[in-house]
């Protein structure tokens, strides 16, 4: 091998380049070299993840890639090493309109038919798992039974790990500055220590992935969003654990962390930049949701010190973008998750990895997460993004 080339280049050593790493590894392709351009690895938006893991998406495509991910993480440990941190507390939907919450059983009924566990309640059911939650305005609550949340970078350093054991390297504090094009094909990735060569390159980069995709003459509509991640001191009000919680009219959402309780909100007004600073101007906003439907949470006190914000990579469907690109079949895109990295990465690995050895992925069809359905300016969004 040389260290100036491999068969698989991957850009970027966060939990889905991990992920590919692994499973190309583990099916025999070793010669893979990760380019990171941190000074280590597991530094971009995996370590800013809630990690929450959930089933309850519109499309079927993402509940396929849901069940599969969230299976191997229940073996995770075992399987692949590392510490995968899979807490299955559940998520709960509070609904308060009536149009919603029958869109949200005619989904269920989708998901059911795949085989997911999920649950409707009345609203009174919600007091079971989340004391004291305002009721009035409520008309209905869902449960995904298999549901929860896990440790992001205890998923991605096992994955590394496993991977490096097998032969996979990584180069870090190398950017991705430019590249070789000819003909159809992406030749030579050009980094800040000297040009790589690879058959395949897989963009892997997260919310930098529309930037480096430019750099290859790449257009990939994948813009980095901020989001904020609020934590209170202890706070024993709340058991833990109680499920993810989210209210959907508001998108306010919380669960433990510990004897903490992790809590967040989107801004709508939020504009596509890299910004890892907390958002204090918004944080009234948020509490103020939080506390409307919670009213316990009026007695925490925050813990500034341990709030953070991390980036989402955006597509404009706010569905990944996988597979390879149709005018350069050497190049594979994985991104565009849209917040949904974490949950999706081990369906993710394997099937980028059939994509490169197989010549196509088959455990899942993946034709509408490719990059072409940007031709159909009709495209149909996923509806359950928080």
């Amino acid at each position: 091998m040389n260290k100036n080339s491999a068969d698989v280049v991957i850009i970027g050593a966060g939990i889905v380049g991990a992920s590919v790493a692994y499973h190309l590894a583990l099916r025999g392709c070793t010669d893979v070299l990760i380019l990171e351009k941190a000074e280590a690895p597991i530094t971009g938006s995996t370590s800013f993840s809630a990690g929450g893991v959930r089933h309850e998406f519109e499309r079927e495509v993402n509940i396929r890639l849901s069940k599969y991910s969230i299976e191997h993480l229940k073996n995770f440990n075992e399987e692949v090493g590392g510490h995968a941190g899979l807490n299955l507390t559940g998520y709960l939907f509070l609904i308060n309109k009536e149009d919603v919450w029958a869109e949200f059983q005619e989904q269920a009924k989708l998901q059911r038919s795949l085989g997911v566990k999920v649950e409707m309640l009345e609203p009174r059911d919600v007091l079971h798992y989340v004391p004291g939650t305002r009721l009035d305005d409520l008309v209905g609550a869902i449960f995904g039974v298999e549901d929860g949340f896990c440790d992001p970078y205890g998923i991605a350093s096992g994955y590394l790990k496993r991977a490096r054991e097998l032969g996979v390297r990584i180069a870090l504090s190398t950017a991705v500055t430019g590249a070789q094009v000819q003909g159809d094909r992406l030749i030579t990735v050009e980094t800040s220590s000297g040009p790589v060569s690879g058959k395949y390159v897989v963009n892997a980069c997260g919310a930098w992935s529309g930037q480096v995709a430019s750099l290859f003459g790449v257009d990939l509509p994948v813009l980095p969003y901020r989001r904020n991640a609020y934590m209170t001191e202890n706070f024993p009000q709340f058991p833990n654990p109680i499920p993810l919680t989210f209210d959907v009219e508001s998108g306010f959402w919380m669960r433990k962390e510990h004897d903490r309780v992790l809590f967040g909100m989107v801004n709508p007004a939020e504009t596509p930049r890299v910004n890892l600073n907390v958002d204090w101007d918004w944080m009234p906003e948020v509490l103020e949701a939080g506390i409307y439907r919670f009213p316990l949470l009026g007695e925490t006190r925050l813990a500034k010190k341990q709030c953070w914000a991390g980036l989402y990579e955006i597509s404009p469907d706010h569905m990944p973008i996988l597979g390879r690109h149709p005018e350069m079949p050497n190049y594979l895109d994985a991104s565009g998750f849209s917040g949904h990295g974490v949950m999706h990465s081990p369906a993710t690995g394997m099937l980028i990895a059939e994509e490169i050895l197989d010549g196509r992925a088959h455990s899942i069809n993946i034709d509408e997460l490719r990059i072409t359905r940007f031709r159909d300016m009709s495209l149909q969004k996923e509806a359950n993004i928080y």
